[in-house]
């Protein structure tokens, strides 16, 4: 009796386990990404990619651990996390989209080291972009602006933005590394295309 119930409590883990892990991954190259289409549904589907990883990374790491950095030098993860946070905000006004009301970026990489308040920063930045990339007309993709000295076009501030937050997503991945957290989707199963 005890074996059978141990038995079933185990497939029952195992079928939780698993279905969450399935249902955390993020597949917009074959899903889809609703509302937009042509270059900007390849950045959003980065975007959506980025919003995943971070946010199951700033979950796997333990609250206790969001004041660490590797040197005194350099960002902790709680500032990291943050500071692609405050990208997301910030950013997206060279293409249209105002910094909400109420968010101020020049301080939110610094203003909490609370596990829960920054992946719901994370998580509202992201809201905030993809909002963002939705409301952009594709018209305005060859709009050009000054660019430190130079011009850009609006093309190349969403490239710019997913190349950005790209490099923080790694310095994150590090910094887990460093400290005995593994990503977690390098344990989720195989995709299936």
């Amino acid at each position: 009796m005890l074996r059978t119930l141990s038995a079933l409590c185990f497939i029952f883990i195992l079928i939780t386990t698993t279905a969450f892990r399935v249902s955390a991954q993020v597949y917009p190259y074959r899903d889809g990404t609703p509302g937009v289409t042509g270059y900007r549904a390849e950045v959003m589907a980065e975007v959506m990619i980025q919003e995943s990883e971070f946010v199951r990374l700033a979950e796997a790491i333990p609250a206790d651990k969001y004041t660490w950095r590797p040197s005194a030098d350099v960002r902790t993860i709680a500032e990291v996390f943050l500071h692609a946070s405050s990208a997301n905000y910030n950013l997206y006004r060279l293409v249209g989209t105002p910094t909400p009301v109420g968010v101020d970026t020049k301080n939110l990489e610094r203003s909490t080291t609370d596990k829960a308040k920054i992946i719901a920063t994370l998580k509202a930045s992201y809201a905030h972009a993809k909002a963002a990339i939705g409301a952009m007309p594709d018209s305005d993709l060859e709009k050009t602006l000054d660019w430190n000295g130079g011009k850009i076009t609006e093309r190349g501030v969403l490239l710019f933005i997913v190349q950005h937050i790209a490099q923080h997503l790694g310095q994150q991945i590090a910094y887990a590394r460093s400290i005995g957290v593994a990503p977690p989707w390098t344990t989720d199963p195989p995709r299936k295309n």
